[in-house]
């Protein structure tokens, strides 16, 4: 018996009929204005959506179910031995909105174990594409090719009821979850070491198993930090771009499979998911230029201040919504202080944060001058040995599943409609604010 989709099954329920109830008695009421530089400057901030897995706090960052990247750590269950946070544990939480048992945790191991099988069509499709094609399109392109296989399209086609539209996403969901790993494993090996794939551990938890196929460090540390990787990616409420092109093809009654998938080409764009490559990019350019790996303050200082003055950003910091030092930033520095202190990359990246945000500071002008989770991640996953910078995007698709698809169950037991907001032409602004 699946616990966990009966547990869903209940609050979900309970959820649902609250929300009706409260749309008869309060649904004309007001919530927002909008700006005309909001309509211009992508809908920032504008309320429009609810995303009940994670929401964000412009000072305390992001809270999952209402706790902190901190609290996590602590309360979540661990692998035995282990001091990070288990994936599985954070995934129960968003679905459930209750902190889970060990026992709760390792349910779901099993069942992402048991369901972990890639379709052969889809190691096929990959398989006929060039080991040097990008990992993100190799990554998008087999998430599409298992919607062949969805549950929901299936029981659509057969005339499901809408009552159950829950249910096929949900078994989406896990099969997709317990399949990420594998397939992303499986492209990092074609892509950088020759197709000599690792056989999965069906004896390791689903983060720690993501460390071992991958096969770039036996230190089992590496397995911590995918556990921590993994967690703390995993969601940052709903108006992100990848989440928010998720939802937004989830309300058309997509399947998880191509609505996640849109969500991973939002999170391709340079501007979302690939800063984490360009932070360390910046770093191995600087201490190129500087000539040492272990360069001073001062020598960092004067770097940002050249590469302010050419009209650049400083990569990894600031955040549209952050207005302190990112969480996830600090949870990465946590760990690094503990395992690997002496590590020359992290060292630069310590150093760098000492200086960097008073330099954009005192500019006048930056909003946010603190580092943001992209700031450190790249400098941990390359002392591990993991220094294909083009490959990080898709460790980031994998963790942010669970937050997305998780959501996705929400939307789906609320019977969320289709997303269609309403588009206005420049000229009718103009006419607009002649009126006005």
């Amino acid at each position: 018996m699946d616990h966990l989709k009966e547990k869903f099954k209940e609050k979900a329920f309970a959820q649902f009929t609250a929300m009706r109830a409260m749309l008869k008695e309060h649904g004309d009421k007001k919530v927002d204005e909008v700006k005309i530089s909001q309509i211009f400057g992508g809908a920032r901030g504008v309320k429009t959506m609810v995303w009940d897995t994670s929401q964000l706090d412009a000072v305390e960052g992001i809270r999952f179910r209402g706790y902190s990247i901190p609290e996590l750590r602590e309360l979540l269950p661990k692998v035995e031995g282990g001091k990070e946070p288990m994936p599985e544990g954070l995934f129960h939480l968003m679905l459930i909105g209750e902190v889970p048992t060990k026992e709760e945790a390792d349910f779901i191991s099993r069942e992402w174990s048991r369901r972990a099988t890639v379709p052969a069509a889809t190691l096929k499709v990959l398989d006929s594409l060039s080991p040097e094609t990008h990992p993100m399109i190799q990554f998008i392109i087999a998430v599409n090719s298992m919607s062949d296989g969805s549950v929901f399209s299936t029981r659509y086609a057969d005339g499901m009821s809408k009552s159950d539209y829950w249910d096929a996403t949900y078994e989406d969901t896990m099969n997709l979850l317990a399949r990420l790993p594998r397939i992303a494993a499986y492209i990092f090996r074609r892509s950088f070491f020759d197709g000599k794939h690792i056989e999965a551990d069906e004896s390791l938890d689903w983060a720690g198993n993501f460390a071992h196929m991958l096969g770039v460090s036996d230190d089992p540390t590496f397995k911590s930090l995918m556990r921590l990787y993994l967690t703390i990616h995993a969601d940052h409420e709903g108006g992100n771009a990848s989440a928010h092109t998720a939802h937004l093809i989830g309300s058309t009654l997509s399947d998880a499979y191509l609505s996640f998938a849109g969500g991973l080409n939002s999170l391709a764009g340079p501007l979302h998911g690939l800063a984490n490559q360009e932070v360390i990019k910046w770093i191995t350019e600087m201490v190129e230029k500087i000539g040492t790996d272990e360069p001073t303050k001062e020598q960092i200082a004067t770097y940002v201040n050249e590469t302010l003055a050419q009209g650049k950003v400083i990569p990894g910091y600031g955040h549209a919504v952050l207005r302190q030092p990112d969480p996830r930033f600090t949870a990465q520095r946590v760990f690094a202080e503990e395992y690997i202190p002496d590590g020359k990359m992290v060292n630069v990246v310590w150093k760098g944060f000492e200086v960097i945000p008073d330099i954009l500071a005192g500019l006048g002008k930056v909003k946010n001058p603190w580092p943001n989770v992209d700031a450190h991640s790249g400098a941990i996953l390359v002392h591990y040995g993991m220094d294909q910078f083009n490959y990080y995007t898709v460790l980031f698709g994998v963790s942010r599943a669970m937050g997305v698809l998780a959501q996705m169950c929400w939307s789906r037991a609320m019977g969320f409609a289709l997303e269609r907001p309403k588009s206005v032409t420049t000229e009718w602004v103009e006419n607009f604010v002649k009126k006005a």
